[in-house]
């Protein structure tokens, strides 16, 4: 099987070359990502814990979904495609802001990305995919900040980043 590529991106969000996620990740390079929040009509969040064998941040809490856009995908078009594979359902997405990120981890790797993030709205309970995700739950904005405080080292990098700085976006989209 072919290794997943990520699309390279300047600061701008311009596409300046592809290059395979692993790679990507070692050498810290700047490329496009998304990440997915799902909220239901009680304005939880549903939260994913991450598989545990995924290469970087196994176990750990965060939002309903991530990954990267493919060549010639539209953010929103990856973000349904990689909320369907992963948690098992389809819903409408916004794309509510950009930012940029860099993250090293333990294990060598660098996450740098771009990341797209955007809002749906569904009261399904998901149909997870057992590669990418061990459990989920919903949540409300409140408990989750709560928590975090509590329990930091059991979310992602990347969601305690967005959580802490933009929260208010998701507090002002409910439903």
């Amino acid at each position: 099987m072919k290794e997943e590529q990520v699309i390279l991106v300047n600061e701008k969000d311009e596409p300046i070359g592809l290059m395979n996620k692993l790679e990507a990740h070692e050498k810290a390079v700047l490329h496009r990502a998304f990440s997915v929040f799902v909220l239901n009509d009680k304005n939880e969040v549903m939260l994913q814990q991450r598989a545990h064998h995924k290469y970087h941040s196994p176990l750990l809490w965060t939002n309903t979904c991530c990954s990267h856009q493919r060549a010639g995908e539209t953010n929103i078009e990856a973000g349904k495609r990689r909320l369907y594979e992963e948690m098992g359902f389809k819903t409408e997405l916004k794309e509510l802001f950009n930012f940029i990120y860099k993250a090293p981890f333990d294990n060598g790797l660098t996450e740098h990305e771009l990341d797209h993030v955007m809002i749906g709205y569904s009261n399904e309970e998901p149909n997870i995919n057992c590669e990418e995700v061990e459990s989920w739950k919903w949540m409300t904005i409140e408990d989750i900040k709560d928590d975090m405080i509590q329990n930091p080292d059991i979310y992602t990098v990347w969601f305690k980043i967005i959580f802490d700085e933009f929260y208010h976006y998701l507090e002002d989209h409910k439903l």
